[in-house]
């Protein structure tokens, strides 16, 4: 299958594209410019493959959490391309994609993305399956998710080391304060990777994506845990009648 999978959720920017002859990867860390950059590095894909847009069956894209303006780009991209060519299109949670490639890590695994005002999008995961909600929370939260989902430790079995994965991995374990001395805690080497090839590798397995018809329904759309900032800082004020 065909599969042009983009990943805009974070500061790394990261498509993949699958095609007859094997998967092209382009990835840059890239600190939010992917308006920029998006539609060149696809075109730069689809000439390596030697394909043609029209060539696609499916496009893929990170459903969220992350970044409001990255999520907005990779939506809008995906939306565009699936309703131009009448083909599905795959949202994945960003998170899932994250923790996909660790599913026989033995311990708990957390991908974590900077949520700002002190706080992380994260779950917590093992052997590959999401333990818990997509997670909005502070690192003591975190800590505490941590905690109850450690397995109990056998009389002579230490516990496997919790993995953190995500490009704010070092971030989050900078502010966490310290945990029980029998909870470890290991940073993945490659957090600071894109995760379109783990995308494309979930949408070209999973039985359920969105037809042309459910690309442009009213709820489809990036899943935010929290409303931008500008949401956030809105307040009503009463009118007094002069407005200037």
């Amino acid at each position: 299958m065909n599969i042009l999978a983009i990943d805009t959720a974070t500061s790394l920017f990261s498509l993949a594209l699958s095609s007859p002859g094997g998967i092209r990867l382009f990835e840059i860390d890239g600190a939010l410019k992917h308006s920029e950059i998006l539609m060149e590095a696809a075109d730069y894909l689809f000439q390596e493959t030697g394909m043609e847009r029209g060539d696609l069956h499916l496009v893929a894209c990170m459903e969220g959490p992350g970044s409001f303006t990255g999520l907005r780009i990779g939506f809008a991209a995906a939306k565009g391309l699936a309703a131009a060519l009448a083909i599905p299109l795959a949202p994945v949670p960003t998170l899932d994609c994250m923790a996909y490639p660790f599913s026989i890590w033995p311990g708990l695994v957390l991908p974590l993305i900077d949520a700002k005002q002190g706080r992380f999008f994260t779950a917590v995961y093992r052997q590959g399956e999401r333990l818990t909600e997509f997670l909005d929370a502070g690192p003591g939260e975190i800590g505490d998710a941590i905690l109850k989902h450690q397995l109990p430790k056998p009389a002579v079995t230490a516990l496997s080391p919790v993995l953190l994965t995500g490009p704010d991995a070092p971030l989050f374990l900078e502010r966490l304060k310290p945990l029980p001395r029998d909870v470890s805690l290991v940073i993945d080497p490659a957090h600071r990777r894109g995760k379109s090839r783990e995308l494309l590798e979930i949408s070209g397995k999973q039985a359920i994506i969105k037809t042309t018809e459910e690309v442009f329904s009213e709820d489809s759309g990036p899943m935010y845990l929290r409303k931008s900032d500008a949401e956030l800082n809105f307040r009503t004020e009463p009118f007094d009648g002069v407005r200037i």
